[in-house]
């Protein structure tokens, strides 16, 4: 539906000076088209005031006029994933979760679905390094393999036929670029029966093509050959049984090796098309030519026809609104489950392996569950979406931590809780500083300056600060009423009285059977953790109920030309919400298999366990997520890449800690909330750095490059720190 702008009744009438300045502000910021939705900054009546009035709330309106902002969409399901992205709390989603009109896609992502039977008038030059890294790979083995199927086939006799053909598919396949694979129909005396041609009426017929332009190849025609139907002929008995199978596995080969390549899918469905279009096909009716540029098909149906090996822009594939490297990345899982369960002895590979297959299994999964989420939010009502999200946003990282703790409490190792705090404290850091400081620096490099919304800003801002305040207020307690207690001390005076040298220095809290820790800290804990997600429905309550024009979002259906279609989901509610469990199901036996092999790693690497905990452990889950943000940020949306970082952040001080609290309670672990100085200082550094940085409601690429310089600055400060006490 489309809204109409609010209008302040607070503040005086803008004048046209200022409804000037936002029509500039508008051309500066550009159409947002791309991504779906676009800043919309609604032109205000001219007001009865003098310019100088005007002048006066300049500022003032600018900042109303950035703030307002209209989603145009397809349909109602996309524009309401589109709303769901400025919800706060919400999982922020770039991909369409309906299949987008084909009239209204570009030609280059039109290319990339098209079929491989398409004859261009201008299909440009075949030499290009794609084609020449084509032949270098599959080429030349391919074109070997159909010279000795030929062979083969030729040996039988009654495969002959086929003999021709592969060696014609022979020379196709060295080269395939330019050339043309059709299938045209047999003459009427070839197909009757009894009406087989004498040998001298064969080398007299000569056949031809509108769409080739010159005399077809004789094909090899025995007695009576074509008045036999093709699948009761002997040949083709021997060439099922000989030939295809071997070119079949060939094809399989190469197309599975080119669709991972991704760049190279072309060739796979060369291959695939070939196995399945070209190769059962009667010999007598395919024809292979080279096209001439001046050639125009006229008739015949095309089977193939390939111009170029590569193609750059097939990272904007996907299969049934799945993106290819998340459908290239789903066979991992299932190696990695295999290996991790059949082979627990560590047989067949080391637990570095295994732990390096299982994190990396966790990206693909947690864009299945980004998506699945994305698109159950979509097709629902606000309430259901809340709780989908609430419950399933930070599954990928809660399962793994709760897997670590468990795994440390049945050995007694207090190494997995320091990681699972190393953990929490490098997805806060790194969602504070990296994220949005990555997307700063590459929306920077297509957009001078980019805006956004600093008010939506400034309420994550801060509930950022209660949360760093509230997760770090029993550490800071303890530091105040905790007793020091030191490994190994060394008087350096030799004086009873003098200065002495400790190491392994900490606060004990269990000091007198623990009565500092039962008696104060705990309670303070247990405060913390039902206080904390307390504030983060207030957050919701405030930013999505009593004060949601702090987004000002609206939904109009004014688009471009035939965007009046209805929607087409990729994935049904229903369909989203059994992907949904499945993932999670394969997240928490990706999760098991990384925190059962990875103490080799923990105990046998020189780096310190911090360094392992803010960066591989923190920052791989959340990928997909960097993915979108940056994605966001190249569509000139910085407030949407800003809120990614914010949301996450919030989301691990105010719900996953909590939630791991809580778990404590029925599982006792070695978890408590008490961080080293180390992970509170950088986590209150960092938030008030991300604060000021935000305060003025724009960026460019400097102040992102600010921010990932001190994000790395804290990377080495964890690198060379000791590992923590105790492991």
């Amino acid at each position: 539906k489309a809204a109409e702008p609010r209008s302040d009744s607070s503040g005086p009438r803008r004048g046209s000076l200022c409804d000037r300045h936002c029509a500039i502000i508008n051309n500066v910021q550009g159409d947002l088209s791309d991504l779906g939705c676009h800043l919309h900054y609604p032109r205000v009546p001219p007001a009865v005031c003098s310019p100088s009035c005007c002048q006066q709330h300049l500022d003032e309106v600018c900042e109303s006029c950035m703030v307002k902002t209209t989603l145009t969409a397809e349909n109602a399901v996309e524009a309401n994933k589109l709303s769901n992205n400025y919800k706060f709390g919400f999982k922020k989603w770039k991909s369409h979760v309906t299949a987008r009109p084909w009239e209204d896609r570009s030609e280059i992502v039109k290319e990339l679905y098209s079929d491989l039977n398409v004859i261009r008038s201008s299909g440009g030059s075949t030499m290009t390094c794609g084609n020449v890294l084509y032949l270098l790979l599959f080429g030349w083995w391919l074109s070997l393999l159909y010279v000795l199927l030929a062979a083969v086939m030729l040996i039988t006799v009654v495969g002959a036929p086929y003999g021709q053909l592969c060696w014609d598919l022979a020379g196709y396949f060295l080269w395939p670029f330019g050339k043309v694979i059709q299938k045209v129909e047999v003459p009427k005396s070839h197909r009757a029966l009894g009406g087989c041609e004498t040998g001298a009426e064969a080398r007299g017929a000569g056949e031809t093509s509108p769409l080739l332009g010159g005399p077809v190849p004789r094909r090899w025609h025995p007695q009576c050959w074509a008045a036999t139907k093709h699948w009761q002929r002997a040949g083709t008995v021997v060439w099922l049984c000989l030939g295809y199978p071997v070119l079949a596995l060939a094809h399989g080969l190469v197309c599975v090796t080119a669709w991972l390549l991704i760049v190279l899918i072309p060739v796979a469905k060369l291959s695939a098309r070939t196995v399945t279009s070209v190769l059962l096909q009667p010999p007598e009716r395919l024809l292979i030519r080279r096209l001439k540029v001046t050639e125009v098909p006229l008739e015949g149906e095309v089977i193939l026809c390939c111009y170029h090996a590569v193609n750059l822009y097939y990272y904007k594939y996907a299969v049934d609104g799945i993106n290819v490297f998340a459908v290239n990345l789903l066979p991992l899982v299932l190696v990695t489950l295999v290996l991790g369960y059949v082979d627990s002895h560590n047989h067949l590979t080391s637990s570095s392996i295994k732990f390096t297959l299982a994190l990396l299994s966790i990206m693909p999964l947690s864009y299945y569950i980004g998506m699945a989420i994305a698109s159950i939010s979509a097709q629902s009502n606000f309430a259901v979406g809340a709780v989908v999200n609430a419950t399933f946003g930070s599954i990928t990282e809660l399962t793994f931590y709760i897997t670590a703790l468990i795994k440390g409490s049945r050995e007694g190792n207090r190494c997995y809780a320091e990681i699972v705090k190393s953990a929490l404290t490098g997805t806060l850091v790194g969602c504070v500083l990296f994220v949005p400081g990555l997307c700063m620096v590459i929306g920077g490099i297509r957009h001078q300056e980019q805006r956004f919304n600093s008010r939506s800003a400034g309420v994550s801002s801060a509930l950022l600060f209660l949360s760093v305040g509230g997760v770090f207020a029993p550490t800071l307690f303890s530091k105040v009423y905790g007793k020091l207690v030191c490994g190994e001390c060394h008087n350096v005076t030799q004086n009873p009285l003098g200065h002495y040298l400790c190491h392994n220095c900490h606060f004990d809290l269990m000091d007198n059977n623990g009565t500092l820790y039962y008696s104060h800290v705990q309670p303070l804990v247990y405060t913390v953790s039902l206080l904390l997600p307390a504030a983060y429905l207030i957050g919701l309550f405030f930013t999505l109920k009593t004060h949601s024009h702090i987004y000002d979002i609206h939904i109009s259906d004014c688009h471009m030309p035939g965007h009046h279609h209805s929607a087409v989901v990729h994935w049904s509610r229903w369909q989203a919400l059994v992907i949904l469990l499945l993932s999670t199901l394969c997240m928490s036996a990706c999760a098991d298999l990384a925190t059962e092999h990875i103490n080799p790693i923990l105990t046998n690497s020189t780096i310190s366990q911090y360094f392992i905990g803010v960066t591989v452990l923190a920052m791989v889950p959340e990928l997909p997520e960097i993915v979108n943000g940056i994605q966001f940020a190249l569509q000139n949306n910085l407030s949407l890449s800003i809120e990614i970082g914010n949301c996450i952040a919030v989301q691990v001080c105010m719900l996953q800690i909590p939630i791991l609290v809580l778990f404590t309670i029925f599982y006792p672990t070695n978890f408590t909330l008490v961080f080293s100085d180390l992970h509170v200082y950088a986590s209150m550094f960092s938030v008030v750095l991300m604060n000021y940085i935000f305060m003025d409601g724009k960026c460019d690429y400097f102040q992102g490059t600010v921010l990932v310089m001190v994000y790395f600055i804290l990377l080495a400060v964890y690198f060379f720190a000791p590992s923590p006490s105790g492991c």
